[in-house]
């Protein structure tokens, strides 16, 4: 008896050591791609290790592959101090902006550095199996072109339009309400064995955003996304917010008014009613405005036309303005963040041409200590953002344990 509650023991004290010194690889290296380079007692600092720990830990990153020494720093009456950089080379990342007109599908090196792409759809509403097509497509089309990159590629993200729902057994489901779909089983929209993640893509807009862009070493933010759709990543105390089955945040349809218009889900008077891409030029169109198509050209139509004084255009815009910042002052009330990040292509039209202006309303539709307390920016990737943040899980994957261990699950999950 003695003897096994000893052999116990050591088994909980070896695979404490070993989770402690996973916990230390993460910190090493998501601190070594954030920042791009750095030394050992800057890793040491910033992951709050002893100088010993962090040796050893750089050294097991430098036998993956991950870490190199690419450089010197001259020091004062020592040895010159080696500058650490992630290897571009040493893993692949794959990224799709997954949306119900096609696909955009992005491979990224190891310092997130976008190095392909491939576009599929784009021009008409698609099923799920169209996309799945156009999925697995473009995947195959990066493939042939990274033949000799392909061996290291961790696996795929998917940022999807619709809510992402995580079982226990690992098998993800995609809830699209909004665009009429059957619920979806996210992993037969890959026809590649590659280890497949997939969430929101709002929230994948705000993973991006939490590890390069506006919001990275910020506590609290909120990431809103205007385009055909609306949708929204909170970030509470550096973590992003899912809820209990990963549908919190749907802020896209939360109501403003019910007797507004109808919203894509069926409903009256969603925030994407107002404030998505379709919303706001019926709005334009239904008090004589006129335009071309429907997209990122119809906008800006919209922008330059109030700007230049067409009466239609400029109530349509000013109206839009206070809806706007009704929606973000709501948001600033419920989460008090330290920053408002706008993106998606509408978003970002917005804010090139009436940041001044929505951060204005924003305020005067918060309370006035909640309000103060913001400061609102654009978001740093643009377009790229939504593929960007589906990157990061496999990424995240990668960091959290060994490539080896990464794939073994993946294999185990898929047989």
């Amino acid at each position: 008896m003695a003897r096994r509650e000893g052999e116990q023991r050591m088994t909980r004290q070896s695979l404490t050591i070993r989770s402690l010194r996973t916990q230390n690889r993460s910190a090493a290296l998501a601190h070594l791609i954030t920042a791009r380079d750095g030394t050992r007692a800057e890793i040491a600092a910033a992951a709050g290790l002893s100088s010993a720990s962090a040796a050893n830990i750089v050294a097991d990153l430098i036998a993956e592959g991950l870490v190199a020494e690419t450089g010197l720093l001259a020091s004062q009456g020592g040895r010159p101090t080696s500058v650490l950089e992630p290897v571009a080379d040493g893993a692949y990342f794959i990224g799709a902006d997954v949306g119900e007109r096609g696909v955009a599908v992005e491979l990224f090196d190891l310092t997130m550095t976008r190095v392909d792409r491939e576009f599929r759809g784009g021009s008409t509403e698609e099923s799920p199996d169209t996309i799945a097509h156009d999925l697995t497509d473009a995947v195959e089309a990066l493939r042939q072109r990274n033949r000799d990159r392909w061996s290291r590629v961790v696996g795929v993200g998917l940022g999807l339009p619709g809510i992402v729902e995580t079982d226990d057994a690992g098998v993800q489901t995609l809830y699209a309400e909004n665009l009429g779909w059957d619920p979806v089983a996210v992993r037969p929209l890959l026809g590649h064995d590659l280890p497949l993640f997939a969430e929101n893509g709002a929230k994948t807009l705000a993973k991006a955003e939490q590890w390069f862009g506006a919001a990275h070493g910020v506590e609290h933010a909120v990431v809103v996304l205007f385009g055909r759709g609306v949708g929204l990543g909170v970030i509470s105390d550096g973590e992003l917010l899912r809820g209990s089955a990963s549908s919190a945040t749907e802020w896209g349809h939360l109501c403003l008014d019910r007797s507004g218009p109808v919203c894509r889900c069926g409903r009256r008077g969603c925030v994407e009613a107002f404030l998505g891409a379709q919303g706001i030029l019926d709005r334009w169109a239904a008090a004589g405005g006129r335009f071309d198509g429907s997209g990122w050209t119809a906008i800006g139509e919209l922008l330059d036309a109030a700007q230049t004084g067409d009466p239609v255009a400029h109530d349509t815009v000013e109206n839009l303005i206070d809806d706007l910042g009704t929606a973000l002052g709501g948001l600033v009330n419920l989460f008090n963040p330290e920053r408002v990040i706008v993106g998606g292509w509408v978003g970002m039209r917005l804010m090139q041409h009436l940041s001044p202006r929505i951060e204005a309303t924003t305020r005067a539709a918060s309370l006035a200590r909640p309000g103060a307390q913001f400061e609102l920016r654009s978001c740093t990737f643009g377009g790229d953002t939504v593929a960007l943040g589906a990157a990061v899980m496999p990424l995240e994957s990668l960091i959290a344990a060994p490539v080896e261990e990464v794939r073994s699950r993946a294999a185990r999950a898929a047989g």
